[in-house]
Order: C-alpha cells, then structure tokens, then sequence
C-alpha cells in the first residue's frame, strides 16, 4: 500500500474513486437519481482547478483512496485546517485503509502548521460519523443545509483539536 500527493496523471483514477464512492456511501442519503448519473469523469474539472492539495492511496497499480485538505474554509475558524474530502474504493471499507489515509492527511495538514482540524459530513453518513469519532473528530453541535439532487440535506462539523 502506497499513500502519495496526487499528480495530474492520477487525476481521472481519483475522480473515479470519487464517483464509486458517493454511489456506495450515498446510497438512501441522496437521491437514487442523482447518484446513478454519476459518471466517472464527473469530478475531473473541480480536480484539475482544486486549490486543495490531495493524497492517493494505491495498493499494486490499483487506485483504491484519495483524501483532499487543506486551509479551512470556515471564518469562524481562522487557522484552522480541513478535510475536505476522503474517499475508498467500496471493496477496501473497512480493513484499516481508511484510518491510515485519514492519518496521512492529518500528517500533511500538522506539517502545515494546523493544530486544529475540521470536516463536514452528512448528517444521515451513520457510517462516516462513527469512523471519524473512531478517529477522535468529536461533533461541533454545528450544521448547515445543502442541496444535493435537489433534496435538501444536513451537514454536521466535527472538529479535531491536538
């Protein structure tokens, strides 16, 4: 298993992952609809324009993970940094990937000077949210709306504090 900062060459392999995974993880959370017109180049554009920097997880040749980070993006946390995505191949959930790229980011992100991190997720992500608490995020008690296939739905923050 290799992590590594994300390249221009890695990029349609990443937004693949992207794709397989909110097809996976979203499934009863966003709408069917919405998820079965994901295409694997879906995230391409946002990747190649990203000011977030981005790691890829392989195992062989095979891309199986990617988390993307950086300075928050929240003004009422200045100095603080963010995970802004972590995605996983759906057959690598839950055999230990997960928290070494989460780790990884947490790494590159305190080597960057952010003691304090945040993320959003899903309120309705049960699995997400018990990973992240696995991890030590602890819930803010903040939330935000966001449409998503035209429903609307909940995003908690949780935090990490070193």
């Amino acid at each position: 298993m290799l992590i590594r900062r994300m390249e221009d060459s890695d990029i349609e392999e990443v937004s693949r992952i992207y794709a397989l995974s909110w097809k996976h993880a979203y499934r009863g959370i966003v709408p069917q609809h919405y998820l079965d017109s994901l295409t694997d180049e879906r995230w391409v554009p946002r990747l190649r324009n990203s000011r977030f920097n981005a790691l890829v997880m392989l195992e062989g040749d095979k891309y199986i993970g990617t988390s993307s980070f950086g300075p928050g993006r929240d003004p009422d946390l200045p100095g603080w940094g963010e995970i802004v995505s972590i995605y996983l191949h759906p057959d690598y959930i839950g055999l230990g990937y997960g928290r070494k790229l989460m780790q990884a980011a947490l790494d590159e992100l305190k080597s960057s000077g952010f003691d304090s991190v945040l993320l959003w997720v899903l309120r309705d992500n049960a699995v997400a949210r018990a990973f992240y608490e696995k991890i030590g995020f602890v819930e803010s008690g903040d939330e935000k709306p966001i449409i998503i296939g035209g429903k609307e739905l909940i995003e908690v923050r949780y935090i990490l504090n070193s």
